[in-house]
């Protein structure tokens, strides 16, 4: 299936790249978050000592249910401005892409790296 997000951005320079944080966190908490239009969660990630534990709204609810999440590590953007989803204001932006569906999948690394880390 192909969506927009298929389609190569445009070449962006190096100093682009380096002005969007992305860190790692864990998930320590997953509610169910009925308000929002499409199915979510509402997620609390813990960013480290440096940044915290941040709020999260993720559209993940075809592939992970609330006993899934505790405890995975995800990457999130933390440099974006809050946004306001229903009542919940997102403070991070967890990374994920589409499946064959169009449906989410966490990114996630594939070995321990301690919380805060920054992707390069």
């Amino acid at each position: 299936m192909s969506t927009p997000a298929s389609t190569p951005a445009p070449t962006i320079s190096f100093d682009d790249f380096l002005k969007v944080d992305i860190r790692l966190g864990r998930i320590v908490s997953a509610e169910a978050f009925p308000e929002a239009r499409k199915p979510a969660y509402r997620l609390m990630i813990d960013l480290g000592p440096e940044i915290g534990v941040k709020k999260s709204s993720a559209q993940i609810t075809r592939h992970y249910t609330l006993e899934d999440l505790p405890g995975r590590l995800v990457l999130c953007v933390v440099n974006f401005p809050p946004r306001q989803i229903g009542p919940v204001r997102s403070e991070v932006l967890t990374l994920g892409v589409p499946d064959e569906d169009g449906e989410v999948v966490l990114l996630s690394p594939t070995r321990d790296a301690p919380l805060g880390g920054r992707m390069f």
